[in-house]
This record gives C-alpha cells, sequence and structure tokens, in this order.
C-alpha cells in the first residue's frame, strides 16, 4: 500500500461525509472534520486490507494532528515488517 491509497482512503470517508476532499498535509484533522469515528473506520478498512492490527496503545498515535501526521503515522505502520 502507497501514500496515494491511503490519501484516497481518507478523501473516501470525507466524500461520504459530505467533508472537504481537497486535503493538504498542514491542515489539521479537526479543520478537515476528520474525527475519531472517522479514524476507527479508516483504521478496521486498513487492517481488512492487509491483515495486519494496529497496537492503539501506540505513543505515536497521540501525536497525530494534522493530515501529514496520519498519513505518515499510516505509511511508517504499513510498511513495518
Amino acid at each position: 500500500m502507497d501514500a496515494a491509497t491511503v490519501r484516497g482512503l481518507i478523501e473516501d470517508i470525507q466524500r461520504r461525509n459530505q467533508r472537504p476532499t481537497a486535503l493538504r498535509p498542514e491542515q489539521t484533522l479537526r479543520e478537515v472534520g476528520f474525527r475519531s469515528l472517522d479514524f476507527s473506520e479508516l483504521l478496521l478498512r486498513l487492517e481488512d486490507e492487509t491483515g495486519k492490527t494496529l497496537d492503539l496503545d501506540a505513543a505515536p498515535l497521540r501525536a497525530i494532528q494534522t493530515v501529514g501526521d496520519l498519513e505518515r503515522f499510516l505509511l511508517e505502520w504499513l510498511t513495518k515488517a
């Protein structure tokens, strides 16, 4: 899975919730209306597609503030062995 796929999943969630899909890495998740329920849906979709399970107690999870933070976190998680 690559950055474009992760971005596409985020945009899909935004689109279905009638929120902005033209996202920039520096935008905060709050600015674009990306809520914790959206985050949970995104993680479940990624877990289903990859078979990987995310440790929700991961400290880096709490540091996610922006669209770019979210994308980087997910790509790092997905590329770990």
